[in-house]
This record gives structure tokens, sequence and C-alpha cells, in this order.
């Protein structure tokens, strides 16, 4: 079974940015994210949703 759940650090891995770079796509509502109790984990949807808004955004 693939990963569904992302912690931040992981999830800026594989999208080959930095953890801050996260942040500010989080912040500025590019990514979404969901919180568990006091963490913070984006979804395996999220990240492909994030990725297909940016070939959309290319192809144009």
């Amino acid at each position: 079974m693939d990963k569904l759940l992302y912690r931040p650090k992981e999830a800026a891995q594989v999208l080959s940015i930095s953890r801050s770079a996260l942040y500010e796509l989080l912040r500025a509502n590019k990514i979404r994210s969901v919180k568990d109790g006091k963490f913070r984990f984006i979804t395996a949807r999220a990240l492909a949703e994030y990725v297909d808004a940016l070939e959309k955004e290319a192809a144009s």
C-alpha cells in the first residue's frame, strides 16, 4: 500500500523543495493539509492535486 499521509518534511522531499517552501505553499493555500492532534500531515491526494495544478498552469 502506498503512503497516504506525509509529514511536512517528507512532503517537501517528495516535491523536491525545501521545508520552508512547503510551508509557504501551505500558507498560500496551494497545498492542503490536515491535523491529527498536534501533528500536521499532507495527504498524497493533496500532493497530486498540487502537481496537477502546476501542469495545468504550465499548459496555459
